[in-house]
């Protein structure tokens, strides 16, 4: 692996240099942008903020109750039982099954969709610098073309950063 990086002390430096892989052509997907600790609110993050997570979990949840209820149903209708003239299906006490397996599989999705949002498990090589447990702000490109290393270290420094290469 190859990568042009910098490191930066303040939000608004890594921003600017952000600006300046931007305008050096680099699109958002390639600009990688790591800190320690998140940075809230910050223009900086901004384009991180967009996640299908949220409709993954509901898709997941919507899943598991239709099978929680498909299984409560198949159940008591294929062993009916004497229920001394009572329902055979009895929705109250099914609720606090349909609402386990229901957040189960909520659960269950979510965790299933970081582990492939973050790509875990992976044998490539991860962009990273031992910097950032220290509070710095990274800022760079994984794999950039040969011909544009040069404009990708001067936007890099616009921001004022050390610029490295691995």
């Amino acid at each position: 692996m190859k990568a042009v990086y910098a490191l930066y002390d303040d939000p608004n430096a890594a921003l600017r240099a952000v600006n300046g892989l931007r305008a050096a052509g680099i699109a958002d997907r390639d600009i990688a942008v790591m800190t320690a600790d998140p940075i809230e609110g910050h223009a900086l993050m901004a384009r991180e903020a967009h996640t299908w997570m949220p409709w993954v979990a509901a898709c997941g949840a919507v899943v598991g109750l239709v099978l929680a209820v498909g299984m409560l149903l198949w159940g008591e209708l294929a062993w009916r039982l004497d229920t001394g003239g009572m329902p055979v299906v009895a929705w109250w006490p099914n609720l606090i099954i349909m609402f386990e397996l229901t957040m189960l599989s909520a659960i269950l999705t979510t965790v299933g969709t970081l582990f492939v949002t973050a790509g875990i498990p992976s044998r490539r090589e991860k962009l990273y610098d031992a910097e950032i447990a220290d509070g710095k702000i990274l800022v760079g490109v994984k794999d950039p073309p040969d011909t544009s290393i040069a404009s990708l270290q001067q936007a890099l420094l616009a921001g004022g950063g050390r610029v490295k290469r691995v």
